[in-house]
C-alpha cells in the first residue's frame, strides 16, 4: 500500500517477530470474523485491545514489545545493559478512548514486571473498576497469548466479566500469534509514546512514569479514531494478501 498525494504519510515498521507459515490461516480467520462483525454499526468501537510494554530508563527499545517507526526502512542496532531499569506499563485502547496507563508495582511500590498474579490483580483492582461507566455487555476484550494472559484463572476471570466476548487464546475468538500488525497498541500506541517520553532525557523512573502519563493523557480521541480507521484498512490488506503482515503503515494526516 502506497501513500498518494499529500493526505497520507508512509511509515515503515520493523517487526521483531517473523510470521510462521502456520500463522496465516489463523490470521485470515480473525480477519474474516472481524470483517463480518463490522457489518454491525460501530462494531470496531466496541473492541478493547490491550497490551503491556517495557519502558527502559535509558531509552532502549525492545523490539519484542515495541515496533520501531521511521520514514525510512529502519535498520536499528542498539547496545544496552543486561538489566536496565524499566517500567512495565499496561493499557487498553479502543476507538476514541484509552484506559490506563497502569504501572505494575509490588506492595512496596517498587516497579516489577508482569506475571499471572499481578495481571489478575490489575484486572480486578484497576481494569474492572474502570469499566463501571461503560456498558460492558457491549464490549469485546482482546489480549495476546502471553502466558500470564492465558492461565486458566485469568481466562475464567475475564469470562466472568466479558462472557463470550473474549478475543484471546482459550477465548471465544482465538487471537493468532505474532499479529502485532493487527493490534493498535503495537502498531501505534507504544511507538508513538516512546517517540515522545524521552525528549527531556528522564533521569529517574518516577520522571519517566510522569512523562508516560502525560503523553498518553494528551492523545486526542480524534487521533484514536484515525488509528482505528487504519485498523479496518489492515483487515482488507491481510485478507487480500492471504494472511501476510502489512509491510508499511499508512496514516492519513
Amino acid at each position: 500500500m502506497r501513500a498518494r498525494g499529500k493526505s497520507c504519510q508512509v511509515i515503515y515498521s520493523q517487526f521483531g517477530l517473523a510470521i510462521h507459515q502456520n500463522d496465516h490461516q489463523g490470521r485470515r480467520r480473525i480477519v474474516e470474523w472481524a470483517q463480518n462483525e463490522i457489518a454491525v454499526p460501530d462494531f470496531h468501537k466496541r473492541i478493547l485491545f490491550s497490551d503491556e510494554a517495557h519502558f527502559c530508563l535509558n531509552g532502549y527499545v525492545n523490539k519484542q514489545n515495541c515496533r520501531i517507526w521511521s520514514e525510512a526502512n529502519p535498520q536499528v542496532y542498539v547496545e544496552t545493559p543486561l538489566h536496565p531499569e524499566k517500567l512495565t506499563v499496561w493499557c487498553a485502547l479502543r476507538a476514541g478512548e484509552i484506559i490506563g496507563p497502569y504501572f505494575f508495582k509490588n506492595d512496596e511500590g517498587h516497579n516489577v514486571t508482569v506475571n499471572g498474579d499481578r495481571y489478575r490483580a490489575m484486572i480486578t483492582n484497576f481494569f474492572i473498576p474502570e469499566l463501571n461507566n461503560h456498558d460492558v455487555q457491549e464490549l469485546w476484550f482482546q489480549q495476546d497469548g502471553a502466558t500470564c494472559h492465558t492461565a486458566r484463572a485469568t481466562i475464567d476471570l475475564l469470562k466472568d466479566t466479558f462472557g463470550n466476548r473474549l478475543i484471546s487464546h482459550f477465548g471465544s475468538v482465538n487471537w493468532p500469534p505474532r499479529s502485532c500488525d493487527l493490534t493498535p497498541l503495537d502498531y501505534f500506541l507504544w511507538g508513538y509514546v516512546k517517540s515522545l517520553v524521552y525528549a527531556d532525557k528522564p533521569q529517574s523512573l518516577d520522571h519517566l512514569e510522569d512523562n508516560i502519563r502525560r503523553v498518553i493523557a494528551d492523545i486526542r480521541p480524534q487521533m484514536l479514531e484515525k488509528v482505528f480507521e487504519n485498523w479496518t484498512s489492515r483487515l482488507d490488506y491481510i485478507r487480500a494478501s492471504r494472511g501476510s503482515p502489512m509491510p508499511e503503515i499508512v496514516f492519513k494526516m
